[in-house]
């Protein structure tokens, strides 16, 4: 999940283009970490140190890390580590932006070590999902102790579990937007709270993306968003939910209730007479899905 807002990072910070990271996302399948953004995230190489191996790579017919170590920058012992290093999410989409062109290895280490200091993360996060750090992270990406709601804690773990649901369920290939317009003529699937939490949650999506989502969650080809995409859609919000209602239950000790799922217009949540509306756009490589949550 870490990677997901790094990528929202690099875009509220306007590092890189929303065009761009879009891309990125779609390529980063096909992308292989390179030594020196691995040496980059472990702290053992400056950008321009890496720079520099690069340059004299074109000058010789050797190996990347046999150059950092005759240079003075690696020991041995640090490339045979690096090279068996887990190659986390954040540094396949930073070594996707830098492959192609958006960032230079200075910038991709700028913007990962503020990433990493603002959120005080470390590499056994981004492999762990340290849960008190996610939540951290959510709350400062959404501004949440800002918003005008008593249920701060409840809405970040909501989104925390969300997105644990988007990447187990729909793909890792989106990035969270901070804010988003909503279009009121798009299809919007919801499902009501109760139980000490009253609220409204919906997943709000234009046809395209609408049924691509219904696809990844059917795991087959959808066509049209007819009644057997929104009841696909409907089945995730009713599953997403349930995990968050058990989580709630687990870890706060509030009994909260489901109702049955309704499909509705945008504009039937828009104007819901909410006092308080909480959106969570994603950017998915597919199109933009925006998740609600309506309190009362």
């Amino acid at each position: 999940m870490f990677t997901q807002f790094f990528g929202g990072y690099l875009l509220n910070r306007q590092i890189v283009s929303a065009e761009n990271l879009k891309k990125a996302i779609e390529l980063k399948s096909s992308t292989r970490v390179k030594l020196g953004v691995l040496a980059i995230n472990a702290g053992y190489m400056t950008a321009k140190q890496v720079d520099a191996v690069h340059k004299m790579q074109a000058t010789v017919d050797k190996r990347i890390g046999d150059i950092a170590v005759e240079m003075g920058y690696l020991t041995p012992e640090q490339v045979t580590e690096l090279l068996s290093t887990q190659k986390t999410g954040c540094l396949v989409l930073g070594q996707t932006l830098v492959d192609m062109g958006c960032l230079t290895n200075e910038e991709f280490e700028e913007a990962l070590n503020s990433y990493k200091s603002e959120h005080h993360l470390d590499d056994e996060d981004f492999v762990a999902e340290n849960a008190q750090k996610t939540g951290a992270v959510i709350g400062n990406f959404y501004d949440i102790d800002d918003k005008n709601t008593a249920n701060g804690e409840l809405i970040s773990e909501y989104i925390n579990i969300l997105f644990k649901n988007l990447i187990r369920f729909i793909g890792d290939d989106f990035t969270p937007l901070p804010t988003s317009e909503i279009d009121e003529s798009c299809t919007a699937v919801c499902q009501k709270l109760g139980g000490g939490f009253d609220a409204m949650t919906s997943v709000i999506a234009d046809d395209k993306a609408f049924v691509a989502f219904a696809s990844r969650y059917a795991e087959e080809e959808l066509t049209e968003n007819d009644e057997y995409a929104k009841d696909v859609v409907s089945e995730f919000l009713n599953l997403s939910n349930g995990l968050f209602t058990v989580n709630v239950s687990n870890n706060i000790g509030k009994e909260l209730t489901l109702a049955p799922q309704e499909v509705k217009t945008a504009a039937d949540v828009v104007g819901s007479g909410a006092r308080h509306i909480m959106k969570i756009p994603v950017e998915f490589s597919f199109g933009k899905v925006i998740f609600v949550i309506a309190e009362f």
